[in-house]
């Protein structure tokens, strides 16, 4: 084919000229081949991604050949090729280096996601040459784009820039950013190595170590003495007294009778002597090393030359490690209201019992355990996560009702005022029914799959961020506790719950059913509890001991909070929420030693403030 026939000469030219390049690339050698191939145009851009795509092959008289679509075509020309072809494989280093090529084309590509794309590459790789084609493609249509690229222009400043001010500017630019690129990018020029000389430190010197300090100990200098060949190898006592025993000849060591060995000193002058006869291997006396230690200064000294920069990178980090701590604390924060809106969920249905019965439920982790699983048979029913998840909320919330009130009815009105059987009777009840939830469901743990509008987390920065489901267990709390309160002071119902808290006996006066009262309050907190069950479900694996792991944290929360307030168990809530992730967060590795001081905490609380943060006043504390 005559050369001004060809669709691109100038590919055509570089293809015949390289041949055996192409079909044996190496990384060491391929770059100005690359950077030949995409100085040709679209065509040679579209034959590099190609063969970065492993989609690039080569006849047998030398044309290359693009095989990504339904038919082969000419790399030079874009005609469909018939002829046999063998395909190219380049290793993942010689398509890092095509890829490298090619992101300078792509940040101006018309395609957004093409751009994006080149901009992931330049944030895992780049090189000078590829920071100033980043300049020049700054202005980008997409304003999101457009920032990523000035924030990744900083970063490859920071790290590949050349003029000190700039990069001391883009440091100061991104100062306080907690974002892990940019500490990553001010760890390299902090780095540090430690020089030992007896002259002055060259490069950028961060500061003057002594031996035997916190950032040197003594064996380390000695070492580094060693290494240099300054210092010959130093031997221990025992060392020194085996070849010093075996060098005894006549009762005398190196000149030195064996009793005057006693004295380190003398130890040391008969070895000294040793070592000139070439008896003993060379080595460093106690006064030699101290000599040698005395002699030299030792450094930590920057890996990067420029003292600007680092003195930069220093205040940034600074800057960045209090931001990151105070980040660090907020996100602490956002787990602890999380964990407290998870014990208040748990928890609220055993204050509206105990505190209007005083009632010691210990099957109350049961109807926690009886939502999850109702939650979890309406999903094998529907299909739909969000609407299982909508049917689940109420049903739970009615078969736990209806599970209390046969609960009250079989065994709690037949116990009343009677604490100590109730609590037995109850714990007998929890057991029956985590054995009937085995006999049904089985041991293995069952899932209950959250919507997918619930799943990954909202996140603010690369240190804060909270789980979506978290997220809406804490607006379910919410709910649940202004439901509470509008049911307590501005329903019937809750009318009639506080006058016979307030005092049974008036109200019974009044014509108000302390017995069914009673019955609709036990219900009403064993509904809750399934309504709870549900939530716990969505991140937590659904077994028939599900209701234990949130009893004694339930039981906990209403006590500290204070026996029958809404406010005292949000209170409780929130201080064992808090606390209980303070201390895990003190220790993460050991939860069991968490539980143990969380425990001790709520002994020490009860002791001087045993009624709770917000304790009940009147009549109703006196019940």
């Amino acid at each position: 084919m005559p050369l001004a026939a060809l669709a691109n000469p100038a590919l055509d030219a570089v293809i015949a000229d390289n041949l055996d390049q192409i079909e044996r690339p190496s990384r060491q050698t391929v770059a100005p081949l690359i950077a030949d191939i995409a100085a040709t145009g679209p065509e040679g851009l579209a034959m590099l991604q190609a063969w970065s795509a492993r989609e690039l092959a080569l006849t047998e008289d030398g044309r290359a050949v693009i095989t990504s679509g339904e038919v082969p075509v000419d790399a030079v020309t874009g005609d469909p090729v018939t002829d046999d072809f063998s395909s190219l494989r380049p290793n993942s280093g010689v398509r890092g280096v095509i890829d490298g090529a090619l992101v300078v084309s792509q940040l101006s590509d018309p395609d957004p996601a093409i751009r994006r794309g080149a901009l992931d590459t330049l944030a895992r790789r780049a090189d000078a040459a590829q920071l100033a084609a980043l300049r020049g493609a700054l202005d980008d249509p997409d304003p999101a784009i457009a920032a990523r690229k000035a924030r990744l222009e900083r970063l490859l400043t920071i790290q590949l820039g050349e003029d000190s001010a700039n990069r001391v500017q883009a440091i100061r630019q991104l100062s306080g950013d907690v974002a892990l690129d940019f500490r990553a990018a001010l760890n390299p020029l902090l780095a540090t190595r430690i020089v030992a000389t007896k002259d002055e430190p060259g490069g950028n010197v961060a500061r003057e170590l002594r031996p035997g300090s916190d950032d040197l100990s003594r064996q380390d200098a000695i070492a580094m003495l060693v290494d240099q060949g300054v210092l010959q190898p130093r031997l221990t006592s025992a060392e020194q007294r085996t070849r010093l025993a075996a060098n005894i000849v006549d009762g005398r060591v190196g000149g030195l009778p064996v009793a005057a060995l006693d004295d380190p000193d003398a130890r040391d002058r008969a070895y000294e002597a040793l070592e000139a006869e070439g008896a003993v291997p060379p080595a460093a006396t106690e006064a030699e090393t101290e000599a040698a230690l005395d002699a030299h200064g030792f450094f930590a000294v920057y890996a990067e030359p420029d003292a600007a920069v680092t003195e930069a990178a220093e205040t940034a980090l600074t800057r960045t490690q209090t931001r990151l701590g105070v980040m660090r604390g907020f996100d602490l924060g956002l787990d602890a209201l999380s964990l407290a809106s998870i014990y208040f969920l748990a928890a609220i249905g055993l204050a509206v019992t105990f505190g209007v019965m005083r009632v010691i439920n210990m099957a109350h982790g049961e109807f926690i355990m009886m939502g999850a699983y109702t939650g979890y048979v309406v999903q094998t029913l529907i299909a739909d996560r969000t609407l299982s998840l909508l049917v689940a909320l109420p049903l739970a919330f009615a078969v736990t009702f209806a599970a209390g009130v046969v609960l009250y009815r079989l065994v709690i009105r037949h116990l009343a005022h009677r604490p100590l059987e109730t609590l037995l009777a109850t714990f007998g009840v929890s057991i029956a029914l985590q054995q009937l939830a085995k006999n049904i469901f089985g041991t293995q743990a069952r899932p209950l799959t959250s919507p997918a509008w619930l799943e990954g987390a909202i996140t603010f920065n690369d240190v804060v961020s909270i789980s979506s489901i978290r997220v809406a267990i804490f607006v379910l709390a919410l709910l649940f506790l202004g439901l509470f309160l509008f049911i307590m002071k501005r329903t019937r119902l809750g009318l009639e719950v506080r006058a016979v808290t307030q005092n049974p006996g008036m109200a019974a006066s009044m014509g108000i059913n302390p017995d069914r009262i009673a019955m609709m309050t036990f219900g009403l907190g064993s509904g809750i509890a399934g309504i709870a069950g549900v939530a716990i479900g969505l991140f937590a694996q659904v077994t028939s001991e599900l209701g234990q792991q949130y009893i004694v944290q339930s039981f906990m929360t209403v006590v500290v909070g204070g026996v029958g307030n809404i406010w005292g168990t949000l209170a409780g809530a929130t201080l064992i929420g808090g606390l209980s992730k303070v201390i895990e967060s003190l220790n993460p590795a050991n939860t069991l030693a968490a539980q143990t001081f969380m425990i001790l905490f709520i002994i020490i609380f009860i002791q001087f403030r045993p009624r709770g943060i917000i304790p009940q006043k009147g009549r109703a504390a006196e019940v």
